[in-house]
């Protein structure tokens, strides 16, 4: 009988913050190695592949995937294929990169009740790094935006 292969199972190959992108997508995405392994699944594509034997759908995965509605794109770096994302529908939220971003910060300060150097270390970049994006989003480290009106 063969070992039933989880998502949780799964070597992690992406930093913190690439984590927190990937989950903060409102639709399920799962990323497959240059050869078709699965690498990552986000949170969406982990409800969506619940129940499913991962271990024995091998290469069936991606086409299980399609006839979900899953749209295929390679990823690349300049000429070097690094592999494919499958885009899973799913419900409403941040479509852009940027939104998707701040969202995943947003909820890590939360988490980490707004102290910068805890979610810095969390998210996998520096303090630099998470002071720039605050001012870049507009956002205060007492967690206020820039177009919070002041009472």
């Amino acid at each position: 009988m063969p070992e039933t292969l989880s998502i949780g199972s799964l070597p992690s190959v992406f930093s913190p913050l690439a984590k927190a992108l990937l989950d903060g997508f409102s639709e399920g995405v799962v990323v497959f190695d240059a050869d078709g392994k699965l690498l990552y699944a986000n949170h969406q594509a982990r409800e969506a592949l619940a129940g499913m034997d991962l271990a024995d759908a091998g290469a069936d995965l991606q086409p299980r995937l399609a006839a979900m509605g899953g749209r295929l794109r390679p990823l690349r770096v300049g000429a070097l294929e690094l592999g494919e994302a499958m885009f899973i529908p799913g419900v409403e939220g941040a479509t852009t990169l940027a939104a998707r971003e701040k969202e995943a910060i947003v909820k890590t300060l939360d988490a980490h009740n707004w102290k910068l150097a805890e979610t810095a270390r969390h998210l996998g970049i520096s303090r630099t790094t998470l002071w720039r994006r605050l001012k870049a989003y507009g956002l205060h480290r007492d967690g206020r935006s820039k177009w919070a009106q002041i009472t």
